[in-house]
């Protein structure tokens, strides 16, 4: 396990609650630029995924951990997330949330997060990966939550931060991603202002 249940819980309501509160910002301007190919309501639509994979794996569950951690879990998806259907689940998720995105995002957090009450996170869940402990699945949706409600926030032209724990695990795992990738040095020295990153450079 990478990180305590009792903490991941805490991160994962703490950025659903702060995506709600950044939808809310929207207001009318679901139509306007996003991320890439998306506008802002696929943008919205694709990060509540992060709740609703929660949701929907909570009902599938497996018999064995396949992925045995978070960090392994980003490694065994990289080649799907680049993938041409990431684009079409987020605006197909955004064209979901219907004619109140903002509220509809709200239910869902409101909902997804009680949910988790009942858990102790050592449940068996099957993602896109295969079976893995629902502690160790739950800190990935929270790091969606983050850095995409960080991506919502500057399409907005709005300056906002995370609420301090969501945000201390989302940078746990950088530096876990990184290490296991072999990028620390360029991103402890980008870190440290000692030169700007490559281009491109991503630890997904």
């Amino acid at each position: 396990m990478d990180f305590p249940w009792t903490t991941s819980r805490r991160a994962f309501a703490d950025a659903a609650e702060w995506f709600v509160t950044t939808a809310a910002l929207v207001d009318g301007r679901w139509d306007e630029p996003g991320l890439g190919e998306w506008d802002i309501r696929s943008l919205v639509g694709h990060t509540s995924r992060a709740l609703l994979t929660v949701e929907s794996y909570l009902q599938r569950p497996a018999d064995q951990a396949d992925v045995e951690s978070t960090t392994a879990y980003y490694r065994a998806t990289s080649a799907m997330a680049a993938g041409p259907g990431v684009a079409e689940r987020g605006r197909a998720a955004g064209e979901a949330l219907g004619t109140a995105p903002a509220a509809a995002v709200g239910e869902i957090e409101g909902r997804v997060v009680t949910l988790l009450a009942a858990y102790d996170g050592t449940e068996l869940v099957t993602t896109i990966a295969g079976g893995m402990r629902l502690a160790d699945y739950l800190p990935t949706r929270t790091f969606e939550l983050v850095v995409h409600t960080a991506d919502l926030a500057a399409a907005l032209g709005v300056r906002l931060e995370p609420p301090p724990v969501p945000a201390q695990q989302a940078l746990e795992l950088v530096a876990r991603l990184a290490v296991a990738e072999g990028v620390t040095t360029p991103l402890l020295r980008a870190t440290t202002g000692r030169g700007p990153l490559p281009p491109g450079f991503s630890i997904l």
